[in-house]
């Protein structure tokens, strides 16, 4: 990849809890066939009772988790390869989101964004067609509330990043729209799940297709014509890190914007601090008061 001018893919192998939907990429990642979500079978944590047994079981859960990473790994350095092929031969062609809009504008090319609906619906390109390869999995059964309780408890609090899954129709929505000699310009927000996307398309027949490198995060104000409350480096931020203005991306914004959008996020962090010193002062009043009428 860098012999062709373009930055290794290595930095997308992050792939699990750092970024949004990579824990079902990899997942996706270990056959480019089947886009039915399941959970590996292997991953079996069987119950032990007693006491005796309570340090073997910690750590027999530890080392089925740790295997879990492995093959993750190895899904991922094997979709590494997969996809840097497709870009070595051409089979897949790069574009910068600026030529992305220029395609756009004068050879009538079309845009399929494959984010989910959480980023999509903060900033969009005008006139591009929304099909997401993974989206919020708004399911309530057993395995679905423990996967969303897990995401929330590794990190899904401070990074905003719902848990989602695979849309096991997304090929079949692609071509209900599409030809398979459309050209099609693939992106997402950083850049990761629209290669996975571009696989499968390949895969499925579709020869005509480009990769926005860098995801839409990549694209400077009036690169892609926008739609949408905020910039497209922006929409793929969320929760607490968000809300604080701690993310990379809102540090960038306020080297540009000055004071005066540090200042926002400033009281913000202030505010919290004052709620959760109310909280405790509440706390404690509440525990003294129970205190004094037990003591009764």
């Amino acid at each position: 990849m860098e012999a062709l001018g373009h930055p290794s893919l290595n930095s997308l192998s992050s792939c699990g809890r750092r970024y949004q939907g990579q824990q079902h990429c990899t997942r996706l990642l270990g056959t480019t066939r089947c886009l039915n979500y399941s959970e590996p079978s292997s991953v079996k944590c069987r119950p032990f009772y007693g006491t005796r047994h309570r340090g073997l079981n910690s750590i027999r859960v530890q080392a089925v988790e740790e295997d879990y990473e492995v093959r993750q790994m190895k899904d991922m350095a094997a979709a590494r390869k997969r996809w840097e092929a497709l870009v070595r031969e051409e089979k897949v062609k790069v574009l910068t989101p600026r030529e992305a809009g220029y395609a756009m504008q004068l050879s009538n090319k079309t845009l399929l964004d494959v984010r989910p609906s959480t980023e999509h619906k903060k900033a969009w390109v005008k006139a591009s067609t929304w099909i997401p390869i993974f989206d919020v999995d708004s399911r309530f059964d057993a395995g679905t509330l423990s996967r969303k309780v897990t995401n929330f408890m590794m990190g899904g609090w401070w990074s905003g990043v719902p848990t989602l899954s695979v849309d096991g129709q997304f090929l079949s929505k692609v071509e209900e729209k599409f030809t398979k000699d459309t050209d099609l310009i693939v992106g997402c927000q950083k850049g990761l799940r629209s290669l996975a996307a571009c696989e499968l398309l390949h895969n499925a027949g579709y020869r005509n297709l480009f990769w926005i490198q860098g995801g839409l995060e990549a694209a400077d104000e009036g690169d892609l014509e926008r739609e949408g409350p905020v910039p497209f480096k922006l929409a793929g931020i969320g929760g607490v890190s968000e809300f604080l203005g701690w993310t990379d991306q809102q540090r960038v914004a306020a080297a540009k914007e000055g004071w005066g959008y540090r200042l926002v996020f400033s009281a913000r962090l202030v505010g919290v601090f004052l709620v959760a010193d109310a909280l405790l002062f509440g706390a404690q009043q509440a525990a003294r008061y129970l205190q004094e009428i037990r003591s009764h």
